[in-house]
């Protein structure tokens, strides 16, 4: 009797896989569903968070950025250690431990608890996403049924977003915003007892960890976000934020040593050296910039001045997903026809319309005017890019290589967003504490006694003049976040020079890469 490819891993008197295709794959999508969806199903509570643990919303970005920050420092870490350790132990790790920081996270009583479980969850999720893609490959033969299963693996990821988006909604208004963190819960226990059942563990392959690489590179992003988000608040003359911006310059210098100098490092500088690489790059990190802050900001705008409820909010987001998956789809379709730089330049210009379209936005905005044209703009534009800057990210790379390659193209857009996100609120802290000084006097003038005795216990100051100062703020945030695209069109213009030769790669990569 032949043994299966499955179990040939197994060690005597361990519990044997059995063969189930369909549910394998569904306890591997099931993984990467949760780890996309829970970067959108909290941004829908972000203002239910803001008034349950007191956050300033300078301070709530930290929500965001607790979790992404961690997520892409470590994400090529995650990938390595699954070659290393065994695909399904390092799985099922980063999976116990998402689910250990989302009951946590659910637990909060104080702003810091939950920032820091938040960043335990961008650990796990670095840990199991790239080694839930890993699985596939060693759980399905190479041909239609491998084929079959990156679709539903690129399915899954692409819907993940919008799924996030009505998920937390629905929890938030029906429950508690604690739902969109407890939710994980019953799932990820759910796929920890499913995994040693229907997968088998990969062999191990001899390798080296980077661990300092890792830390330093996730250290020094994070003094340099912590940087930005406390001199909005203090200053820049405030003595922490300048002890941050140093520590943050040591630390990546740190880094930077430390690559060139590993034998297996966690971020191969030569990836740099190709020039339409590295503008690749630069063109994901500016637009991821601009990304996750239009995300942040527009749900505090829907929520709190246009007053929708989370359900609203999450509907109000759908269209943009659409524009997304829409303009990928295009660029999926005709990039080996047309090569990738007419959809970077026509992507980029289309996201820079968008954001500068935000810049108008203003109390007396509605949706359709003021909010859904920009989105859908924004929207296209931006799924132009990502399926070209995958493919991009991927040309001309040894196939060994690929991985490495395609995978920082995923840590720029994390670490990308999360900087961009900390540089943008430091603009929104500034002109929002300008516009304060401006509407204090007219809201001591023309409010009510109940509304002044709230605002000396909250600090907040209430509608309309409360509504003035955030949508000044993020009015003047979104023409930072158009520069930024800006940055990213120049990238596209001046810098990628993609060769003929290039294309016929491109159409071999559009399946897997896409993914």
């Amino acid at each position: 009797m032949t043994t299966s490819p499955l179990i040939q891993d197994q060690k005597p008197g361990a519990l044997r896989p059995e063969r189930r295709p369909g549910i394998a794959l569904a306890v591997i999508v099931a993984c990467q569903l949760m780890v996309v969806l829970d970067a959108t199903i909290v941004n829908i509570a972000l203002p239910h968070i803001q008034d349950a643990l007191k956050f300033s919303t300078t301070e709530l970005t930290w929500v965001v950025s607790a979790y992404t920050l961690t997520f892409g420092g470590l994400l090529l870490l995650g990938g390595r250690a699954g070659d290393i350790l065994g695909r399904r132990r390092v799985f099922m790790t980063g999976i116990l431990l998402f689910t250990f920081a989302s009951l946590l996270g659910g637990l909060a009583q104080e702003p810091w608890q939950l920032l820091a479980a938040r960043a335990l969850q961008g650990m796990g999720g670095a840990i199991a996403s790239p080694t839930a893609l890993a699985l596939i490959t060693t759980t399905f033969p190479e041909g239609p049924e491998r084929n079959r299963a990156f679709g539903v693996f690129a399915a899954v990821s692409a819907g993940g977003g919008a799924i996030g988006l009505l998920a937390g909604g629905m929890l938030t208004e029906w429950l508690d915003w604690r739902w969109v963190l407890f939710v994980n819960v019953p799932i990820g226990v759910l796929i920890a007892v499913l995994t040693p059942r229907f997968i088998s563990e990969s062999p191990r392959h001899p390798g080296r960890f980077d661990i300092a690489g890792a830390v330093t590179s996730t250290l020094g992003m994070a003094s340099l976000v912590y940087g930005f988000i406390r001199a909005s608040e203090e200053g820049w003359r405030d003595s922490v934020s300048i002890g941050s911006f140093g520590a943050a310059v040591v630390l990546l210098a740190s880094f930077a040593f430390i690559e060139t100098r590993a034998l297996d490092p966690i971020t191969p500088l030569r990836m740099f050296a190709d020039r339409n690489r590295s503008g690749t790059y630069v063109i994901m990190l500016s637009l991821a910039a601009a990304m996750f802050g239009m995300f942040f900001y527009i749900v505090l705008f829907v929520q709190n001045v246009l007053g929708y409820t989370p359900i609203s909010a999450g509907l109000a987001f759908l269209p943009v997903t659409v524009a997304i998956v829409i303009g990928a789809g295009l660029s999926q379709r005709f990039l080996p026809v047309l090569g990738p730089k007419p959809f970077m330049l026509v992507g980029a210009t289309l996201v820079v319309i968008g954001l500068g379209w935000l810049t108008f936005i203003s109390p007396d905005s509605s949706y359709v005017s003021g909010v859904l044209g920009p989105m859908l703009t924004f929207g296209f534009g931006m799924g132009l890019n990502f399926v070209t800057l995958t493919l991009t990210a991927v040309s001309g790379v040894a196939q060994h290589e690929a991985g490495a390659a395609s995978g920082l193209l995923n840590t720029t857009q994390q670490v990308g967003g999360s900087l961009g996100l900390s540089i943008l609120t430091t603009v929104f802290g500034t002109a929002s504490r300008n516009e304060a000084a401006k509407q204090i006097p007219k809201f001591l003038t023309d409010g009510t006694a109940e509304q002044k005795a709230e605002f000396a216990r909250t600090h907040r100051l209430p509608a309309p003049w409360g509504h003035e100062v955030l949508a000044h703020g993020i009015s003047m945030a979104f023409i930072l976040a158009a520069a930024m695209a800006v940055l990213a069109l120049a990238t596209a213009a001046s810098v990628i020079r993609v060769r003929k030769s290039d294309l016929e790669a491109l159409a071999g990569a559009a399946g897997p890469a896409a993914g």
